[in-house]
């Protein structure tokens, strides 16, 4: 009963429907991934004043000309580090840079989980959208009695399709995932470590 009730289902959906939503995943995928981009890009401290503003600092400056250089900064970068100089005692700064940091973290990463999840079952999607092609395809080759053989393969040869179409689609969704939390980690751990050079700095006596 449960058999006739799946393949009824099988049957009446297809495969074609799978194509079409492993397709809008890679799509979506893609989207995401040149929003982020951009988003890293328009969220990057210029780099060149970050390191003159930190460098008179970190050799002398006040920390109110540092606090000055940073408000006229955007960026990630630029934003934690300005929160922690707002903060008095080193062990506030401290604690100001690592909230601000978890803040921006999320930011960094929102949708990357969906660019990852679509890396990792994009080939499942596509399999399972083979084996609904199979089950059609077997199941046209019990109700024909004249060139029976042809259809089952050409239906066969349709199924494997799906699977073909999720690996496509799976396969740069890997790539992009990796490549945009790699530069998340540099950007974080970058901005870790300079929140740490004027802890520092802070400690000894700014």
């Amino acid at each position: 009963m449960l058999e006739d009730k799946v393949l009824e289902l099988a049957l009446y959906f297809g495969a074609e429907w799978v194509l079409w939503l492993i397709l809008g995943m890679g799509a979506l995928t893609v989207l995401i991934a040149v929003v982020k981009q951009v988003y890293f890009l328009q969220q990057s401290s210029p780099e060149a004043a970050l390191q003159a503003a930190l460098h008179r600092f970190l050799t002398g400056g006040s920390r109110a000309d540092l606090q000055g250089a940073l408000s006229s900064m955007k960026g990630v970068e630029a934003r934690v580090l300005r929160a922690g100089l707002e903060a008095n005692a080193a062990d506030a700064m401290e604690d100001a840079i690592t909230g601000t940091l978890s803040f921006e973290r999320l930011k960094l990463e929102s949708g990357l989980l969906f660019i990852g999840t679509v890396a990792s079952n994009a080939p499942f999607v596509g399999l399972f959208g083979t084996v609904l092609g199979i089950i059609k395809a077997f199941n046209d080759l019990a109700q024909k009695t004249d060139e029976s053989a042809n259809a089952v393969m050409g239906g066969i040869s349709e199924a494997l399709v799906a699977t073909a179409v999720g690996l496509l689609v799976a396969i740069p969704a890997v790539v992009l995932y990796n490549v945009l939390t790699r530069q998340v980690k540099t950007k974080l751990g970058r901005v870790e470590s300079l929140g740490s050079l004027i802890i520092s700095r802070v400690r000894g006596g700014a």
